[in-house]
Order: structure tokens, then sequence, then C-alpha cells
């Protein structure tokens, strides 16, 4: 569920939203620029990254200086410090949830169980048997002296009755409306086309839970069971395939600021007093970053350092996302990675919740074919994950999309784990997609339909927007 597509298409007015988004103040800094001024890469001017070659011979150089290995993860650790200039966390364990029964079970036992502090901030939240069950444990928390802060996004909870939120509200829930549609209700200027695309809950300051599930009953079914494996069309109901985390450790912390920061920003009530920053000690080993991109920042930290990784790859690229239409700089990278030996492998839908946005990614399927990349439709189910693993042991798992809104309109989160055993199981959960998925061939892509080339002619003039 991507922000304004889904839910502008079945608002009444979404013409008139679209052409008010239209005029609203773009990031500084927009992937296909070089694309307008006829040029082959697209530079991101800050403090470091993405990392230019003299950049990586500097952090190769320092490495072999200090004596240190220069391995794969080695050489991806100093990567990611290079391009954040801040230090990463370790210490940390992460448990990697795979559908959405996995991620409630987890998540409900975290929310009963917390004492001091939950802190929810969710693309969707609908009004249903999964969103009143996460009401229910809300209320519960509250009542037994919680403190519970929520941040929904104005569009993507277009359909749930505000009697939803005004219940929550009542019980003692401190409620944030991110970005309201109605401009009478803004507090932070009208920015109806900046939307609150992240799925971030942390319990007590100590465990955060972040990926890409939003809080919908279209979760409430496993993607793998032998039911999922039928071939649906197109636009019928079918499993949806996601992917979130646990992490315990110190990185939660960051989490937490990243999420008071969005209540500061969309100057929300005070939140009431409790232990948002408590002591964390070491949990595991995983090394992890947290990355919270928004559009009043120079450029998308996640697009930086997901375009250096890729630049950066040795032996594999793996990738899975549920809306795939890449700028110039990012196709190129995948495509450059390929003709260099890399196995770059994507997972991509065969369904999805809107043609559009699947159309504007099979625009490129043909290049990215050509150039060695391998691609895979994911069959009876709805793939809505995003996760990259590169060489095994640099992997992301998130909110962000690949494509523009993502790196320019939307407020997206994302961790970056440097482990080799994390990277293990992302391999083996990438795989296991792979046995019910669907490799595209050159061949077949290029035999294709006429109505197939008619819709990715038909959205390439709108991809910025979509």
């Amino acid at each position: 569920m991507s922000a304004l597509r889904p839910h502008l298409a079945r608002a009444a007015g979404s013409a008139s939203l679209a052409m008010l988004a239209a005029c609203s103040t773009l990031p500084t800094i927009a992937p296909d620029s070089a694309q307008a001024a006829g040029v082959g890469n697209v530079r991101i001017d800050g403090p470091h990254g993405p990392l230019s070659d003299d950049a990586r011979k500097r952090v190769l150089a320092r490495l072999q200086a200090a004596g240190e290995d220069t391995d794969i993860f080695e050489r991806h650790l100093a990567f990611e410090q290079e391009i954040t200039g801040a230090p990463l966390s370790a210490g940390n364990r992460v448990t990697l949830l795979q559908d959405g029964p996995s991620t409630y079970q987890a998540l409900y036992a975290a929310m009963a169980g917390a004492r001091n502090s939950i802190d929810m901030e969710s693309y969707i939240i609908e009004d249903d048997e999964v969103g009143r069950r996460f009401a229910q444990e809300l209320k519960a928390a509250r009542a037994r002296g919680v403190v519970v802060n929520l941040v929904y996004d104005s569009v993507g909870c277009l359909r749930t009755p505000k009697a939803y939120f005004d219940d929550l509200a009542a019980a003692g829930v401190n409620v944030l409306q991110f970005n309201p549609i109605d401009p009478l209700k803004a507090r932070v200027g009208w920015q109806v086309n900046q939307r609150d695309h992240r799925k971030l809950t942390i319990i007590d300051g100590r465990t955060a839970f972040v990926g890409g599930i939003n809080i919908s009953s279209v979760y409430s079914g496993g993607s793998f069971s032998q039911k999922s494996k039928e071939q649906p069309g197109h636009g019928q109901k079918v499993p949806w395939r996601d992917t979130d985390l646990q992490i315990d450790g110190p990185v939660v912390g960051d989490f937490q600021h990243l999420f008071m920061d969005t209540w500061t920003r969309q100057k929300g009530r005070p939140v009431a007093p409790a232990d948002y920053y408590p002591q964390l000690a070491r949990q595991g080993d995983a090394v992890v970053r947290a990355i919270g991109s928004t559009p009043s920042e120079p450029y998308s930290q996640i697009y930086a350092t997901l375009v250096s990784a890729i630049r950066s790859a040795s032996t594999s690229i793996l990738l899975a996302n549920a809306y795939f239409d890449p700028d110039p700089q990012l196709l190129g990278a995948l495509e450059d990675a390929a003709r260099r030996g890399v196995d770059v492998q994507l997972l991509l839908p065969s369904v999805s919740d809107t043609w559009v946005v699947t159309a504007a990614g099979r625009r490129h399927y043909g290049e990215l074919l050509e150039a060695g990349v391998k691609i895979h439709e994911r069959q009876g189910a709805l793939l809505h994950s995003k996760t990259t693993l590169v060489d095994g042991v640099w992997g992301v798992v998130g909110s962000t999309n690949l494509d523009r809104r993502s790196f320019l309109h939307n407020d997206e989160i994302d961790a970056i784990v440097l482990s080799a055993a994390f990277g293990d199981r992302m391999r083996a959960a990438f795989e296991e997609d792979l046995r019910q998925a669907t490799p595209l061939t050159l061949e077949r892509w290029r035999h294709r339909g006429l109505w197939a080339r008619l819709q990715e002619m038909s959205v390439g003039m709108w991809e910025y927007w979509l």
C-alpha cells in the first residue's frame, strides 16, 4: 500500500488533490534531475555519499594501512560509516519476521508486556479485525498506566472512520494525524503530497519493530500456504507477502529519536513523561543503522546508501520490492553490477494493488534483462516487502519503495543491518520466495502483448509522482 496510490484513486476529489500536490515544494535533490539535463549519472551533494571511486579507494587504503581484514563485511562496514558520517550501533539482536501473522503476534506480545511506553507510527491503520485488535491492545496498555503515542497518516487512513481515532483519544492515547488533508487542520503548512509512509513501533524504548507491514486485515493470511500457490488474476484478493524486523539493543534509541522528531515536526501535543531512552545493554552481534528519510532533508540517505552498496557489491544483490520504478542512477547501478559479474536478482510482484506503478517499473525490464539482471515475479501473493541484501552481509528492511515517491515525497524508515548471520536468514527467505516465483526471460519479455506495452508507454509521464 503505497502513499497516495490506491486511496486517491478511490477518493472523489483525487484529480484536484493531485493538482494541488503538484504545487508543493519538492526536495532539493531529485534523483531524475540529471535525466532532465541529459546526463548519465546523478550526483547527490552532501557531507558524504554516495561514495565516489576515489572515496572507495581511500576507505580500502585506510583499512589496509590499519592492518584490518578487507573482506566483504569489513568493506561494507567501512563504506556505510563513510556515507553516514555517524557511528553505527553494535550489539543488537535482529529477528526477521515474515508475513502479517508472525509480525502481529510478536507485536501483540510486546504491547501486552509494555510497562512504560508504546510509540507507534503507521501509514495505514484500518478499522477492521486487525485494527480493532491493535486498538484493544493500546487501550489496555493505557489502562495500566503505559504512555501511548500514535502517529497515523491522513491519506493512508482516508477510509478509517474518525470515530476510530476519537475512541483511542478518549482512552488516553495521544493521537497525531500526519499532514491532514483538510488544510484547516494543518499545523505546519499544508504539504499534502508529503506522506508518512513509515511503519514503526517502539516498546518501552527497548524494542523496535520496523518494516513494510501496515495495520490491516490484508495481512491476516500467510503467503506460503498451499492455497497461496494458486494463480490469481489481477485485482483478485490474494495474501499479502511482507517483511518486518524486531530489533532489540542500543539502536532502538536511534529509532526512538526518529519517532520523536516526527512528533516534533508535526507539532503534536507534548508527550507525557516516560523513560523513552533507557540504558540499553548489548543484546546480540548485529551492527544496525536506523535511517529515517524526509523530504525536508537535502537528499534521501537510504537512496545514497543503497546506490553506494550496489556499486560496491562484489558477489550478489538480492532485492525484493513492491513498487519498483528506479531512476536512471539506480537503474544504471544495478545494470553495471550485473555486467561486472555480480549475481543481481530482483523479486517483484506479479499482481499489485496498483497497475500504474507496476507498468512504470516494467518499462525497464528489457534493459535490465539485457544487462544480465535476473527478474522473478512472485506468484500466489501480493508482494509488499521492501528488502535488499548485498554480498550476504549488508541488508535493508524497511518501508522504502524503489521509486521517486519514496525517495522524494515520503517520510520513510529503514534498518540497515550488517551481519553475516542475519544475511543468511535474509537469503533463505529470498530463496523461499523464489520457489513461488516465475523467472522472466528476455525472450518471453520481448513477446509480451500489445496491451502491456501500451500500459507501459502511458505511465512514463507520471512516474515522478507515482
